[in-house]
């Protein structure tokens, strides 16, 4: 079972931030095998949900309201430990975002850049694609909304 947290990055202990960057860094960077800047100076306007199970953290997501990064409310850095995926956790660490979108932005259009490869998951959760296929970090995205 997942337990979700909402946190402002002030709020964020030293301990939470480490190990959302460090699972941040596990799957963008090493498993992705994609250089980026991760730490993009945005951290800080975001709401960031940590999902735990067991105590351990295996899921994360953050969280923008309108014009804090696209004109719409949007969900970024989605990301689920490798070893914990079997266990469905991106739907939960994505419900728990979208809720608290609407808990804490009072917003129900929320834009996502998706990898595309992940369309179908997303699809699932209401998103549906706008635009054409883009290459963000060498990695084909596109983007998608929920209304």
């Amino acid at each position: 079972m997942l337990i979700s947290h909402i946190k402002t990055f002030n709020e964020l202990s030293t301990e939470e931030l480490y190990a959302l960057l460090r699972l941040r860094s596990e799957v963008f960077v090493v498993e992705q095998n994609c250089v980026y800047q991760d730490i993009d100076g945005k951290d800080h306007k975001a709401l960031h949900i940590l999902g735990y199970n067991d105590n351990q953290l295996v899921a994360y997501t953050r969280i923008f309201k309108s014009g804090d990064y696209f004109e719409n409310a949007s969900i970024g850095r989605v990301v689920v430990a490798q070893q914990q995926r079997q266990h469905k956790f991106g739907y939960a660490i994505m419900e728990a975002s979208i809720n608290a979108i609407k808990l804490h932005y009072n917003e129900t259009k929320i834009k996502i850049s998706a990898q595309t490869y992940l369309k179908r998951f997303y699809n699932t959760l209401g998103f549906k694609e706008i635009g054409e296929e883009y290459l963000e970090d060498d990695i084909p995205h596109i983007a998608m909304v929920k209304y």
